[in-house]
């Protein structure tokens, strides 16, 4: 007979519930104390399960909640549950994957991700392949709750799944991911697309025998209008691009344009991601032959997308020109550790890192400001083709700076100066004849009356010390360091920072 909750003991948990989401301490610390006594008794986790999944007249948030406490209990202890509740609980998931609300199938699926990951992939024989059939139902939450959890479990088990452990599996689920591309949802072919990109970089064989199936549904997918599923086919062909070149040399002309445009795509995201296709490109030996003619659109497109957003500046509080006076945080005083030079980029974990220098960029620090954004992975773009293309990319920015560097918009002018940061180390020798007129338009930024400009100011000056410790000391050495003592007692602690950053 099927497991029934008892109407006392899921009153309880009802306002146990309810108390979890209050923001008053001593209510959070009794509901702690309380979580640690029930789940002494086994069947607690039942109740969790049944309040996610079957009590439908209760609040979403608190249903979700509910299926988020099992969560945690099946990572600290699953497997201490006795057979019988852990059977009930995949049941029930698999019974309820499409539930009309998107968080309830998202909550699903991060419990169902979250079981598989306790080794139960090999112990939950009939999860993959129930989860593979549902994506057949004529119901859009069922296939879309499914394929929300397949796509987890990809990202999750990406090598088990590719391993006799669990015989192949993905010889079944690569074709079957495939015919969704073509789905009529954008969610759909969003989530199509995401679980074949997890076995990209692992060069799975189920991917690499439909290696080029996968690439002709992405051009297919070039245009599409929603914004998820471009980033994904941007993605998708970055990491194809490390991997599997060979495949993609006979289109390079189209793909390079195809990312000419999306670099400048109006969602951020997608741009980010296409922007990164620069990044491994210039790692490729083939990258001076591919891009030489385009340098011409592409040098202005990585340049535009090296601007502060708006965004960005309010993060930074771009606005607030003082803050000497504002106590240290415990943010602003914590050590800092030097980063390795790379620009191999972390997808899932949102961070990169964009070399040695450019990750010194005075805005990397800053914990308020994503990791990894469009303006630094346009300047690491940057910084990485001029040290592919040295003097040859010239020709294409030097029309550009001049007009940036003298900008009466200080965060185009921002912008100039980071541009010229950036390409200090490929384009040295080819920026030497222009060094004595612009290290003096430095030096003079570092007086500049927003704090953002004197701050990355400092940081380009100290890309070209070389230069400037060759030259007389009266020429340019004696004015710059007059000028970064002086920033040193900035009333900007960012400027501050960066100034004693350019002295050491």
């Amino acid at each position: 007979m099927e497991w029934q909750p008892d109407e006392q003991g899921l009153q309880q948990v009802l306002q146990l519930l309810k108390d979890s989401q209050s923001p008053d301490t001593a209510t959070q610390r009794a509901v702690q104390e309380k979580l640690e006594q029930l789940n002494q008794f086994p069947d607690f986790n039942n109740y969790l399960i049944f309040v996610l999944t079957s009590l439908k007249s209760e609040d979403e948030p608190t249903r979700s909640l509910s299926g988020l406490i099992l969560k945690n209990n099946v990572k600290a202890h699953y497997q201490n549950f006795p057979p019988n509740v852990a059977d009930f609980i995949k049941r029930e998931c698999l019974n309820n994957i499409g539930d009309p609300s998107p968080l309830i199938r998202a909550t699903i699926g991060i419990l169902i991700t979250t079981i598989a990951s306790k080794g139960e992939l090999q112990m939950w024989p009939e999860l993959l392949p129930q989860l593979c059939n549902l994506l057949n139902s004529d119901d859009y939450n069922t296939c879309e709750g499914s394929f929300g959890a397949l796509q987890k479990i990809c990202e999750d088990s990406s090598e088990l799944l590719d391993s006799d452990a669990l015989n192949r599996p993905l010889n079944i689920m690569i074709p079957k991911f495939l015919q969704f591309f073509k789905h009529c949802s954008p969610k759909i072919r969003s989530h199509a697309i995401a679980c074949v990109n997890q076995f990209i970089i692992g060069r799975a064989q189920a991917l690499m025998d439909n290696i080029d199936t996968f690439i002709e549904s992405l051009f297919a997918l070039a245009g599409d209008e929603d914004c998820e599923v471009r980033k994904n086919v941007c993605r998708a062909l970055v990491m194809l691009l490390e991997v599997r070149i060979d495949r993609l040399i006979p289109h390079m002309h189209s793909i390079i344009q195809y990312m000419l445009q999306r670099t400048q795509d109006p969602d951020e995201n997608v741009a980010l991601e296409a922007c990164e296709f620069w990044l491994t490109l210039a790692e490729q030996p083939i990258c001076k032959e591919a891009l030489s003619g385009h340098l011409v659109q592409l040098i202005p497109i990585l340049v535009n997308g090296m601007k502060y957003s708006e965004i960005d500046i309010i993060l930074l509080k771009g606005d607030v020109e003082e803050d000497e006076t504002v106590p240290d945080s415990e943010q602003d005083i914590k050590p800092r550790f030097h980063k390795s030079r790379t620009v191999t980029l972390q997808h899932e974990g949102g961070e990169g890192e964009e070399g040695e220098d450019i990750d010194d960029d005075e805005d990397d620090d800053d914990d308020t400001l994503s990791d990894w954004n469009l303006r630094k992975c346009s300047a690491a773009a940057l910084d990485v083709l001029a040290n592919v293309f040295r003097e040859e990319l010239l020709p294409h920015l030097l029309p550009l700076l001049k007009g940036l560097l003298f900008h009466p918009d200080w965060v185009i002018k921002e912008s100039g100066i980071l541009v010229l940061g950036a390409i200090a180390e490929g384009c040295m020798q080819g920026m030497v004849p222009y060094l004595p007129e612009l290290i003096p338009h430095l030096i003079l930024c570092l007086c500049d009356k927003k704090a953002l400009v004197r701050s990355i100011a400092c940081w380009t000056l100290s890309r070209y010390a070389h230069w400037v410790v060759s030259q007389p000391p009266d020429a340019h050495l004696k004015p710059l360091m007059t000028e970064l003592l002086t920033r040193i007692l900035d009333g900007n602690k960012r400027v501050q920072e960066a100034a004693c950053r350019c002295c050491t």
